[in-house]
């Protein structure tokens, strides 16, 4: 069947958060579903509550609707499939996610004068693992990124893939096979990046 890949909106709302309510994630513990709450353009360095798989599900339901979650879904007829979250990424410098694992790369690879897609998380259900479903959302993020005037997508993949819990933001072939190229690497985490100023807008 043909694979389609729509844009987060308000009206993917159910579909998004029911996804996640079925799809195995981390180490399997239903507790432990994060709906991707903590990449996103939200400030949290006031507080925020994610003590519980609830209240991580009632956040990406706000986020959803305020436009602060971002990304896109897979969808194999009415099925969602995967899952992709690429935003803003001036906007996202201060989500939880970035300040507890990113501060590494800092704002010394942050241009003010370039827009940048960065691309922080990919969930593909597990029956349509290694089927080409992440290839084909990030083919989508850079096709629209280039239209909306972004000057470049980044992500920061670890330099060892190892699995798909652990490794959320995808092998760094993934990315070499998109056109991607290895611009810094920080420990044992790459930042790669995909220019898109000739890309055809």
């Amino acid at each position: 069947m043909e694979i389609v890949i729509k844009k987060l909106s308000p009206a993917l709302i159910e579909d998004y958060v029911n996804f996640f309510d079925e799809t195995s994630h981390d180490d399997n513990v239903d507790e432990n579903k994060c709906y991707c709450v903590c990449w996103c353009s939200a400030d949290h360095r006031v507080d925020a509550d994610f003590s519980s798989r609830a209240k991580r599900r009632a956040l990406a339901v706000q986020y959803i609707q305020s436009g602060i979650l971002q990304g896109y879904l897979a969808y194999c007829g009415e099925q969602v499939i995967g899952w992709c979250n690429a935003n803003t990424k001036a906007d996202c410098l201060y989500c939880t996610s970035w300040l507890r694992f990113m501060q590494s790369f800092g704002d010394a690879e942050f241009d003010n004068d370039r827009k940048i897609k960065s691309v922080f998380c990919f969930v593909i259900a597990p029956a349509w693992r290694r089927k080409g479903i992440a290839k084909l959302l990030l083919e989508r993020v850079c096709e629209d990124a280039a239209n909306e005037g972004f000057d470049c997508v980044e992500a920061y993949p670890m330099q060892e893939f190892v699995n798909e819990s652990r490794d959320f933001m995808g092998p760094v072939r993934l990315y070499e096979k998109a056109g991607f190229t290895v611009c810094r690497q920080v420990e044992n985490r790459f930042l790669v990046r995909k220019s898109l100023t000739d890309e055809v807008k």
